[in-house]
């Protein structure tokens, strides 16, 4: 079986996924198998691996970072947020049902014996696997029902990293409080200690180091700079949405939903020279971008709603009218069509009229659509008539079946082995895609913003879109580079190899 080690945090967005991610780096660059394990993620942002298995978008991540497929095996629950109280629930890659929180507590037994047997199978391929934890291991009113901090820990047997985030504030009181509401059993565990995202001079930190050791007796194994790194985000608290942007030739903005899903589909329009990608969330600061971008939602009814009640249906209505281009993808798809059905319940239920931008009607059916395409962009109208004919691929996550009544098919798509089928429409400067990860192609990302330069009078050459591939793994490298040079690796592989002694 696998070595063990795993990544706690003081609280959420403290950094984990990505101090995962860059010892996964870490342990490939020295020559082991690793692999990441994530007992329970709940996050929108999501996956579907190529046997059509729905998984987080973080352990992706991970997964990439160790150059290994992305598979179930290491993230056996997925939560996916609904609404303020229940969740989607997806175990082995496949949903379960709908559950409130007291719901999903009673399926604890078998979904821990899910968990077990996930870690076991993943342990028996790899020499390391770098487990992360979620929120913070410390919250005294869920532990009794926590399966994916020190319960896991102990299933595993895996030393604990405590993560504290000091860009915030705070970063001493939380980890001595942490450590103080540990059982003594789970403070043996902690093994080591990381301040995250520091920005300064190191001498200055140092003497609160020493007291901090003093207080909790656990070596500080390292002080991790702030990076300016470019790579997937896990949920909502991503820096991306509150960034302030330079402002660049090309502005898009995309509609931030309160369950927006998948935003990393925009992540490749982000990385090119001369565009700014923004998040909005009120109709005051749309401005006039020169497209407007609808994403994914776990719930396209009521964040259409939401967008309905707040203006930004009536500002996205009025930038169509101009004769702007608006693209939407999965939920954003669907919100573009004429009419949402949900006849099950689905997600919101009943019916209601959508945006009527594209002639398309969804009905929200009671199975999910989750596979791995290829496609080629059909004869395009408008602004974005490059695009036709131009090869993608990416994956569909979706509830809904959005059914044509007019309008231009956008493309054509197709599983591995199977026959290709429509997807998506074009009206105008209106287009839609259920295909998320549609823009990584390079020449898809660079016909999009050569076409908007364009559109805007400046110089018609083709803009090179970016290689998402070897882009992200350049950014993996810098973070292994980064954590490397500011954490004590020969301290982290001495406690790999010694492990703990819970439950011998």
């Amino acid at each position: 079986m696998a070595k063990a080690i795993m990544i706690q945090g003081t609280m959420s967005n403290a950094g984990k996924s990505l101090v995962a991610a860059g010892l996964c780096r870490i342990f490939k660059q020295d020559g082991y198998k690793v692999a990441p394990f994530k007992a329970q993620n709940m996050a929108l942002n999501s996956y579907i691996t190529r046997e059509g298995l729905e998984m987080g978008r973080a352990q992706v991540t991970q997964a990439e970072a160790a150059g290994i497929e992305p598979s179930v095996l290491m993230n056996p629950i997925l939560l996916k947020p609904t609404n303020d109280t229940s969740s989607q629930v997806i175990v082995g890659g496949e949903v379960m049902e709908n559950m409130s929180a007291k719901e999903y507590y009673k399926h604890k037994k078998e979904l821990v014996f899910k968990v077990k047997e996930a870690y076991d199978k993943l342990a028996a391929q790899y020499d390391i696997i770098v487990l992360e934890g979620a929120g913070s291991p410390a919250e005294i009113n869920l532990k009794e029902n926590d399966i994916v901090n020190m319960f896991m820990a102990k299933m595993a047997k895996a030393p604990v990293l405590l993560v504290g985030d000091i860009d915030r504030g705070g970063v001493f009181a939380s980890l001595v409080g942490t450590m103080a509401l540990f059982e003594p059993e789970e403070r043996e565990l902690v093994k080591g200690i990381i301040i995250n995202k520091f920005r300064g001079d190191l001498s200055i930190l140092e003497p609160g180091l020493c007291q901090l050791t003093d207080m909790i007796h656990k070596p500080v194994t390292g002080v991790i700079p702030y990076m300016n790194l470019d790579i997937d985000d896990e949920d909502s608290l991503s820096e991306r949405f509150s960034k302030k942007n330079t402002a660049g030739l090309v502005d898009l903005a995309v509609i931030r939903l309160p369950r927006i899903s998948n935003f990393t589909d925009f992540n490749p329009l982000e990385s090119m020279a001369s565009v700014t990608v923004r998040y909005v969330d009120h109709a005051a600061d749309l401005g006039d971008p020169d497209m407007i971008l609808l994403p994914g939602t776990k719930n396209t009814m009521e964040d259409l709603l939401w967008m309905r009640q707040n203006g930004l249906e009536a500002s996205v209505l009025k930038h169509a009218a101009k004769g702007k281009p608006v693209f939407g993808i999965c939920g954003g798809y669907q919100m573009l069509g004429r009419t949402l059905k949900d006849p099950h319940g689905t997600e919101h239920g009943g019916q209601m009229a959508g945006m009527g931008l594209l002639p398309g009607e969804t009905i929200f059916e009671k199975e999910k659509t989750r596979t791995r395409v290829t496609g080629t962009f059909d004869k395009v109208e408008g602004v974005f008539s490059g695009l036709s004919g131009i090869k993608f691929e990416g994956y569909e996550i979706h509830m809904g079946t959005t059914t044509l009544e007019g309008g231009n098919i956008l493309s054509h798509i197709a599983e591995e082995g199977m026959d290709a089928k429509a997807d998506g429409l074009s009206c105008g400067n209106i287009y839609g895609s259920y295909v998320h990860g549609i823009f990584d192609c390079g020449d898809v990302a660079g016909t999009i913003v050569s076409s908007l330069l364009r559109a805007k009078g400046i110089s018609g050459e083709q803009v090179a879109g970016v290689d998402m591939a070897a882009y992200k793994e350049r950014q993996y490298d810098l973070l292994a580079e980064g954590i490397r040079k500011n954490m004590d690796m020969d301290m982290i592989y001495r406690i790999i190899e010694e492990g703990v002694d819970y439950g011998k």
